[in-house]
């Protein structure tokens, strides 16, 4: 048996091979155009829209002494009661308040059934001190004169 000899030329002659074969290409054809890939259709999906949320109408509170102001939207109990010292928006719902001397009246408005915008169902009325005053009775003494 002939003993093998280690040839240099030949290993790196080799291990050049490998290199070059474990640098990739540049994806390019010989002739030096990228290849043409058809790229897949879009997919097109249908999201069905939600079915609208109907709500039922608010309770609305009939207490006489509170007539103008149940039914009544948020221009017309400006009217009635001034700029308010607060008026908060949620969603579709409003929250007005006035206070004077003798009361602080919260006024709450949601959307009915007919009517273009949120209209009074509900009136709460209650002293500085958090006790509980005749609603009525706070209505009228926080009307504007007219």
């Amino acid at each position: 048996m002939v003993p093998h000899r280690f040839v240099p030329h030949r290993f790196a002659v080799a291990l050049a091979a490998l290199a070059l074969a474990s640098c990739g290409g540049s994806g390019m054809p010989s002739g030096g155009k990228a290849p043409v890939r058809s790229a897949p259709p879009p997919v097109r999906t249908t999201v069905p829209r939600p079915a609208p949320v109907t709500r039922p109408s608010a309770q609305v509170l009939m207490i006489p002494g509170l007539e103008g102001v149940i039914g009544a939207d948020a221009l017309q109990l400006g009217k009635v009661f001034g700029t308010p010292r607060l008026h908060l928006i949620e969603d579709d719902s409003r929250k007005m308040q006035w206070t004077g001397p003798a009361c602080i009246l919260d006024i709450y408005l949601y959307p009915q059934q007919g009517a273009s915008r949120p209209t009074a169902t509900y009136v709460d009325a209650r002293r500085g001190d958090g006790r509980e005053v005749d609603r009525a009775a706070c209505v009228a003494a926080l009307r504007k004169a007219p």
